[in-house]
């Protein structure tokens, strides 16, 4: 028993350092996933069909933000090993490829969803079981995706900076910037989806425009704060004195970057292609899915928390050299994300049945989105140990095997089985989708014995 304490528990002091990292960025996801759930609460007022048409827009967008976080990613892994090392000038080169990667997405997927915005929205749209007007949703989605474009510029330069600043130890700020943000986009949510103080009732548009206008203030904050610190963040000095980078840092970041980036983007699609798969059951799915997954967001802040607490302390630590500790306190924070969000799966398996109660939408919505929370809520823990596992073989450089580990398995397994039990079977929704998620106990096992072959264990800024 104590061998095994020594091996998975850590002592006040790890927990301590724990906790500093990963409090700051869990306040942040809880508080932002919590008004999440409010302004879908808020659209959902208007009518099912307003929030199905908003909650296809958001999985669409899903995608650009999920390309930019993996973009980012691959960057980040020498960020924060630069960092550790002490070298500011390596930071300086990888914030400089985030503003490349971030600003390119922005303009591809803008261009995306301008010339073929329609047609996306319109592959979720299946009659159901309870006739609800698809032309509606799609004209409220149309709505919210052109106000929502202007979103992705300030959405990128914002994750440059922020993703920097905690990937050198600085949580708080973007913390403190999302909380401010988060309350913005929730007060001029109520004031302008249901017209209060003299405004218009503006509806989906209301909430577009408020999301917007709350992105920009994150950036601004996180901006104009990292210039003004520049004693405690040396490596924004100079920043923009030149944009150079060298070749072989840049070819490093993109042998390393380049499956990630590929991995997020072709994830975020296949987790698109599965809701959209869903959605031939009918648009009920697809608003209870948005149900489930807004409101399941918030439970999954545990193990997301843990996941990005990962590749900063396990990073930083294989930085500096540190590789056996790096690889103790990796066991003991996937421990840790375990056993968290196990608890928070029993909490959630509690609450499942009450918050759908809280959407103006039909009864039959409501009962498929309990059932989807509890199928969630079961396969918790498994989800928090693969999260943990794809973090790990990441902040070692392994980006190769995240991509084999996170992106093929979904459209190899998870994705084939969706459109077999979907178009060649009439299976019910609930089994079907109970099915999907037991696919993740395989990546368990398969995160268990890549964490065991410690080929993730590197030093990636060793000067040679």
């Amino acid at each position: 028993m104590q061998t095994f304490i020594k091996k998975y528990i850590g002592d006040k002091a790890f927990y301590r350092r724990l906790l500093s990292v990963m409090v700051p960025v869990l306040i942040q996801n809880v508080i932002t996933n919590f008004v999440s759930l409010l302004d879908n609460i808020m659209v959902g007022t208007i009518g099912t069909e307003s929030m199905s048409g908003v909650a296809i827009v958001n999985q669409l967008l899903f995608v650009f933000n999920l390309c930019i976080f993996g973009g980012l990613s691959g960057a980040g892994i020498f960020t924060a090993q630069y960092y550790g090392s002490g070298d500011q000038e390596g930071v300086r080169y990888t914030i400089r490829i985030k503003y490349i990667v971030g600003l390119a997405a922005s303009v591809l997927f803008g261009a995306a969803f301008i010339l073929f915005g329609d047609d996306l929205i319109g592959l979720f749209l299946h009659e159901g079981e309870i006739g609800l007007d698809l032309e509606a949703t799609l004209a409220f989605g149309k709505d919210y995706l052109w106000i929502m474009l202007v979103q992705m510029l300030p959405f990128a330069v914002m994750q440059v900076y922020g993703s920097t600043l905690r990937e050198c130890g600085e949580t708080l700020v973007p913390m403190k910037a999302g909380i401010i943000a988060i309350f913005v986009n929730l007060i001029l949510n109520y004031i302008l989806i249901f017209g209060k103080l003299g405004l218009p009732a503006l509806g989906v548009v209301g909430a577009a425009i408020a999301t917007v206008i709350a992105r920009f203030v994150e950036c601004g904050i996180i901006v104009i704060w990292a210039h003004r610190h520049t004693k405690e963040h040396p490596y924004i000095k100079g920043l923009y004195r030149n944009f150079r980078i060298p070749a072989d840092v840049l070819k490093k970041v993109a042998i390393k970057g380049l499956p990630l980036l590929v991995n997020e983007l072709l994830w975020s699609a296949g987790m698109t292609t599965l809701n959209q798969c869903y959605s031939v059951r009918g648009l009920e799915v697809v608003s209870a899915i948005n149900i489930s997954s807004t409101v399941s967001n918030l439970f999954f802040c545990a193990f997301f928390a843990t996941g990005t607490t990962v590749a900063i302390i396990v990073g930083q630590l294989l930085g500096a050299g540190e590789l056996e500790r790096a690889v103790d306190e990796d066991r003991k924070i996937i421990a840790f994300a375990v056993a968290l969000s196990g608890t928070v799966g029993i909490i959630m398996a509690i609450v499942a049945p009450l918050i759908p109660n809280l959407y103006n939408t039909e009864p039959e919505v409501r009962a498929l989105a309990t059932s989807f929370l509890l199928i969630v809520a079961a396969f918790m823990p498994f989800s928090a140990f693969t999260n943990a596992s794809y973090f790990t073989l990441r902040s070692g450089g392994k980006t190769v095997i995240t991509f084999l580990f996170d992106c093929v398995f979904l459209w190899t397994i998870n994705i084939p089985l969706a459109m077999i039990l979907v178009y060649l079977t009439d299976l019910p929704i609930l089994p079907l989708y109970a099915c999907i998620q037991s696919v993740e106990l395989i990546k368990v096992v398969l995160g268990y014995i890549l964490l065991k072959r410690r080929s993730w264990v590197n030093n990636l800024v060793e000067k040679e």
